[in-house]
């Protein structure tokens, strides 16, 4: 079992940026795959960002690279999500997810693990 614990959500202006953490606790010995994932009002919730344990594999949706950087401290077991250029159409809730796999896969029904969520505010 594996309780993650989301962090860093707000109100921000357009332009801005956010760092987002998620840290994870309980059976964190074997290896997991970390997903960002939000969901806006009124629309499913989407996949963001991944990565995984071990070889840099970070996937992105399209509508944040560039803007967005996932990053990882295993020391910590703690996942991180720089959210630079905010927009207005960025805010939603943003969750952490985890998978016992190495591949960060953008299918928000293979992840085990959720976290509680952080609302993220892009709004002038």
């Amino acid at each position: 079992q594996l309780q993650l614990v989301e962090s860093g959500g707000g109100l921000v202006q357009p332009g801005g940026s956010l760092r987002l953490s998620c840290t994870v606790s309980g059976r964190t010995g074997s290896n997991y795959a970390t997903g960002w994932f939000r969901q806006a009002p009124g629309k499913e919730r989407e996949f963001v960002a991944g990565i995984s344990w071990s070889f840099g594999i970070t996937p992105y949706a399209d509508s944040v690279k560039g803007r967005f950087t996932i990053s990882r401290d295993n020391a910590k077991n703690t996942v991180y999500l720089q959210m630079n250029s905010l927009k207005p159409e960025d805010t939603a809730v943003y969750y952490c997810a985890a998978r016992s796999s190495n591949w960060p896969t953008p299918s928000r029904s293979e992840y085990n693990y959720w976290g509680q969520g952080t609302q993220v505010t892009v709004s002038s």
